[in-house]
């Protein structure tokens, strides 16, 4: 027919149309007997579909966040990365999110691509309540353990939130020295969207300062192995000796 839409322009509509038009995208061009525009409702109804799982997922992410909303208005994620490699600081992110939260794909850091941490790192910041990041490094790590320097990171993260948070929910652990309620969650990044949120923030922080590391020392990858013990790490710390960055602690197998 003369007047039917060209394909390319209702392609035009489907890579425009956000979530909320999708259902009446589809009920549109559901009946068109063309092949390329049957194409397209397929995807949108597949698009709609992935959405409408995330916003359950999500809804299911906040488990623990909606049981104590009730009583508390600023419940702040806990979390941390960076106790496991030879190199670099640990880092605990604290977040606290609005109840209105909206951001879709959080999810525990360790199972997003690094550009979805990139991402949701820069949504959460422009979104949350609060943002805290704490920082330990070697020297201390050294000195006083990596348990005790993930309390000190962690008590870090918290000091540094411009709203005080009423309710924690940490990762597994209870942190001492803290006069706070506390709920410890067992693998909480994938249980808690507050926690998650906790989990990025932290892991972006981390890396991108492994990323600068790598700069001043390129022998020894921290831009790719962000200071875990690869093969080429340990290769690399066995020719060139530690750096400043090093802990001593967990290199005594390898120098």
């Amino acid at each position: 027919m003369e007047n039917e839409k060209k394909i390319s322009d209702i392609k035009k509509e489907f890579e425009a149309a956000d979530y909320d038009m999708l259902p009446s995208f589809i009920e549109e061009y559901c009946l068109d007997d063309r092949v390329g525009v049957l194409k397209l409702v397929e995807a949108a109804e597949r698009k709609l579909d992935r959405h409408i799982f995330e916003l359950k997922r999500i809804q299911g992410l906040k488990k623990y966040e909606l049981q104590y909303w009730d009583e508390y208005d600023y419940i702040c994620g806990i979390d941390e990365v960076g106790r496991g490699p030879l190199a670099g600081p640990v880092c605990a992110g604290a977040v606290i999110l609005p109840k209105d939260c909206d951001i879709l794909y959080i999810n525990d850091s360790k199972k997003l691509s690094e550009s979805m941490r990139e991402k949701l790192y820069e949504e959460i910041y422009d979104k949350a309540v609060a943002v805290g990041i704490g920082l330990v490094y070697p020297e201390t790590i050294d000195e006083i353990n990596i348990l005790q320097a993930t309390y000190e990171a962690m008590r870090q993260a918290i000091s540094q939130l411009d709203v005080a948070p009423e309710l924690l929910l940490n990762d597994a652990v209870t942190i001492p020295g803290v006069d706070i309620k506390q709920v410890p969650i067992i693998k909480g990044d994938a249980k808690s969207i507050s926690i998650a949120a906790a989990s990025i923030v932290a892991k972006v922080t981390r890396d991108r300062l492994m990323v600068e590391y790598d700069k001043l020392m390129p022998e020894y990858g921290f831009a790719k192995n962000k200071g875990y013990g690869t093969a080429d790490h340990i290769e690399a710390l066995k020719k060139y000796g530690p750096t400043h960055i090093h802990r001593k602690s967990f290199i005594q197998n390898f120098i």
